[in-house]
């Protein structure tokens, strides 16, 4: 079983929002099935961060992926800071 670090390394080395969005509903698929995948960008003085969004299925799946990737809560979705490649 991978590690915390290891699945945000996989999701780190994606540079852009539409490969980013992919690997994270793979790395979802761990868990269960995506419902909802947003990806926000942001860069700010040569550092690019993504807001990943998301929801799965049920709340025990959500848990679950929480405790395996550091994830929060923000409102209804879970979400998850990716550091982007600059």
């Amino acid at each position: 079983m991978r590690t915390c670090a290891e699945r945000l390394q996989t999701l780190a080395g994606c540079r852009d929002a539409d490969s980013l969005r992919m690997a994270v509903s793979d790395l979802c698929a761990e868990f269960g099935k995506p419902t909802l995948v947003d990806i926000v960008t942001m860069a700010e003085a040569r550092k690019r961060r993504a807001l990943c969004f998301l929801r799965l299925e049920t709340d025990a799946q959500e848990r679950a992926l929480m405790a395996a990737l550091g994830a929060s809560r923000m409102g209804q979705d879970l979400l998850v800071i990716v550091e982007l490649p600059s």
